[in-house]
């Protein structure tokens, strides 16, 4: 259990990378425009990258079954918006694959660590 739940917050850490030091890349992969305002990759290197990077990274210090609980709502809560999407925004691929890793990861770490 301690393996899957370093990998977990290493899985936070990775991907959140992406969007914290290559938020271009991030929108492109997510199919956004960055536009004429610079707003656009400051909010994915925020709440897509670093804010991801951090949560890997205090689960990782902590170490306890409720860091990485919480880990595992905040992985949901990230699927909880994606599924909304889905609904309220139209379906595609794309978003059915990213729910399904977030739904994944965050049920993992909460039925793990609960």
């Amino acid at each position: 259990m301690d393996i899957i739940n370093i990998i977990f917050a290493l899985l936070s850490i990775g991907l959140g990378c992406f969007g914290w030091l290559a938020p271009r890349y991030t929108l492109s992969a997510l199919d956004l425009d960055p536009g004429t305002s610079s707003m656009g990759p400051s909010e994915i290197r925020a709440s897509a990258g670093a804010l991801f990077v951090g949560m890997g990274i205090g689960a990782l210090i902590l170490g306890t079954p409720e860091a990485y609980f919480m880990l595992g709502c905040c992985w949901t809560g990230a699927a909880m918006g994606r599924l909304t999407s889905l609904v309220l925004d139209g379906r595609s691929t794309k978003k059915w694959v990213f729910f399904g890793v977030e739904a994944l990861v965050g049920l993992c770490a909460i039925v793990l660590n609960i």
